[in-house]
């Protein structure tokens, strides 16, 4: 079986049962198997993101505002918008393995995990939407993550930096807050299944951060990069991508810790305090 083809069509699809049986493919494959590739193969750089079919793609600051979460309509922008991220790492996941062939049979195996994992996160929230009277394209939506994919495509070390280690690690700060926004909502039945989501997505995107944290740390030390220098590393890259002077105005200290980010880190962050 070649995966490498395989995870090129699931990147490229934008129907998520498609994206859900080829990750489910591959990843049983790679369980079971040594995987290879050719020295010829050379990754494809992706003109454009796999839901550019379905959405209706803007600059981040023409995004409208978030309305009232009281209504149908405002609580679905929402739940859109969760979704869509989770949609965008899906691909993120799967490009991860797809663009770095030379990495083992772990960290395939890592990111098939991650891929499956935001899928199934995905169709929690667009059965919400659907139940909602929406779906997934029926509000804009902005390809951020996309662009920091294609911008990091060239160098893995900055991959895990800046998507796991902050684009994803920077979710760990908003989803709790988003959640302790909702909390006086629950009795609504939808609020609360949003809520029961984002406590599910909450919990294994800590993981996903760690496995980030994981091979960021192996990739510092293939490079010769001493032990207590990675942390000096990731804000150097953070500054090169322009990302240290994002206002944060919330760091999670105890998820971030959890996720493998030192004190040193979480302070240079933001935190007041870490211990």
């Amino acid at each position: 079986m070649n995966i490498f083809s395989l995870l090129k069509r699931a990147i490229i699809s934008d129907d998520i049962l498609v994206k859900e049986e080829l990750t489910t493919q591959c990843l049983e494959y790679c369980i079971q198997n040594e995987i290879s590739c050719d020295d010829d193969f050379d990754p494809i750089l992706f003109s454009k993101p796999s839901y550019a079919s379905k959405c209706h793609i803007v600059d981040p600051r023409d995004l409208p505002a978030r309305k009232d979460f009281e209504s149908k309509e405002g609580l679905a922008t929402l739940v859109h918008a969760i979704a869509h991220i989770e949609f965008s790492a899906i691909d993120l996941a799967l490009d991860a393995v797809y663009r770095y062939p030379q990495m083992s049979k772990t960290y395939k195996i890592d990111w098939l995990e991650v891929a499956s994992d935001e899928i199934r996160h995905f169709k929690m929230l667009e059965s919400l939407l659907t139940e909602l009277g929406y779906a997934y394209g029926d509000f804009p939506v902005h390809c951020g993550l996309f662009d920091a994919a294609e911008h990091t495509a060239h160098n893995i070390l900055d991959r895990m930096a800046i998507i796991p280690r902050y684009y994803e690690a920077s979710g760990l700060d908003v989803s709790p807050q988003i959640i302790k926004k909702l909390d006086n909502k629950r009795k609504n039945p939808q609020v609360k299944k949003l809520i029961d989501a984002l406590n599910i997505i909450y919990a294994e995107e800590i993981d996903h951060v760690f496995k980030g944290d994981k091979w960021f740390k192996y990739l510092c030390a293939q490079e010769g990069i001493e032990e207590g220098k990675e942390e000096d590393t990731y804000f150097d890259i953070l500054e090169r991508y322009d990302l240290l002077s994002k206002h944060r105005p919330h760091v999670n200290v105890e998820g971030r810790k959890e996720a493998g980010f030192s004190c040193v880190e979480i302070k240079k962050l933001g935190a007041k305090e870490c211990t």
